[in-house]
């Protein structure tokens, strides 16, 4: 695709958002937002990526605001709700409203958190557990809710093996990237009965489909680490394993590109996983206003523009130094990489 830097940079809008909780030690979400023919972007690579981490964030940017997304298989995707670590009671209130609120019948649950310990761990699954099912059953429903947690390869071997064989109690769908080495990965897959899903693995090791069956059975992307929503489906196409589209804490704008990537996947015997981008609730403000958030458990697929004054507030809470840090961020994330990865791109019709 042919899209120059000072493209990229003309109508850039730097941000911020705070969050309603604190989430992996950040109280606020920042980044840009792109304006182009095509609509609206984002680019929020997190305050510790450098520059090539940061390149394939800025090419699902671009594509998203200057190039063309591909064809979706939905009009809406089933997303999870996502409980941070905090206390249990806080968890437990969380829990009802993604149930009774926003619909949700798959939540995600974070573990590991540093200071916490397995006993914080198991007592927000079972708070969860718990207020989530007697949620559903005061709607009428039968069963239960899905949980997942995702422990952010917080864990060894060892801490792995014990943690998970106390909370697979909970009849967890999946626990997210429970260590980062890949050997312990493949030692812990044969040690537990929880299945186990890769997000970093798939992201920094970049495995190849057949060493990725070896230690996961659920692959998780993410549109904005993997460059965009057509190298995400490429990434994905041999792999043969379920896949589901997580985000990175992204504001209506950036969460976009996520759903069209979840709309874009092919179900996999079947069955669509929900995504993992129900991160909308954790935020205090957003570009648009309401907060996007899962209405009956789904988000709608469809560009989203922010609204004038939401982006004017946004861009306000940045002073005039961090503005331009972000601003330099793009231009070193196109040396570093992005301008290669946007050329690859398709250009758009």
């Amino acid at each position: 695709m042919d899209t120059r830097l000072a493209d990229v940079l003309r109508d850039a809008v730097p941000f911020s958002l705070p969050l309603s909780k604190p989430f992996r030690g950040i109280t606020r979400r920042e980044g840009v937002l792109l304006r182009g023919p095509s609509g609206w972007g984002e680019f929020a690579p997190f305050a510790d990526y450098d520059s090539h981490r940061a390149a394939p964030w800025l090419a699902c940017a671009v594509e998203a605001a200057f190039g063309v997304w591909p064809q979706v298989q939905r009009s809406s995707v089933t997303v999870n709700a996502i409980i941070p670590a905090v206390g249990a009671d806080q968890a437990a209130s969380m829990a009802r409203a993604a149930v009774l609120d926003q619909g949700c019948r798959t939540i995600k649950i974070k573990v590991g958190a540093p200071g916490e310990t397995l006993a914080d761990d198991e007592s927000r699954v079972v708070s969860v557990r718990d207020a989530a099912d007697r949620a559903l059953q005061s709607l009428g429903e039968v069963g239960s809710i899905e949980l997942r947690i995702d422990a952010n390869a917080a864990w060894d071997l060892a801490t792995a093996e014990r943690a998970l064989n106390r909370l697979g109690a909970y009849q967890l769908q999946y626990v997210e990237q429970p260590c980062r080495a890949v050997a312990d990965l493949r030692a812990l897959r044969s040690r537990v009965d929880v299945p186990i899903a890769v997000d970093e693995s798939l992201r920094i090791d970049q495995l190849s489909p057949p060493q990725l069956r070896e230690v996961a059975d659920v692959v998780i992307v993410k549109a904005g680490p993997l460059g965009g929503a057509w190298r995400a489906l490429e990434i994905v196409k041999d792999l043969d394993l379920p896949v589901v589209v997580s985000g990175g804490l992204d504001s209506a704008v950036g969460l976009t590109s996520g759903v069209m990537l979840a709309a874009a996947l092919p179900a996999v015997d079947g069955v669509v996983l929900a995504s993992g981008l129900g991160t909308g609730a954790l935020l205090d403000a957003d570009v648009v206003q309401p907060v996007r958030v899962p209405i009956n458990g789904m988000l709608d697929v469809g560009r989203v523009s922010p609204d004038l004054d939401a982006l004017m507030q946004a861009r306000d809470r940045l002073d005039d130094d961090a503005a331009r840090q972000w601003r330099q961020r793009i231009v070193d994330a196109w040396v570093a990489g992005g301008e290669s990865l946007v050329e690859q791109l398709p250009d758009p019709a």
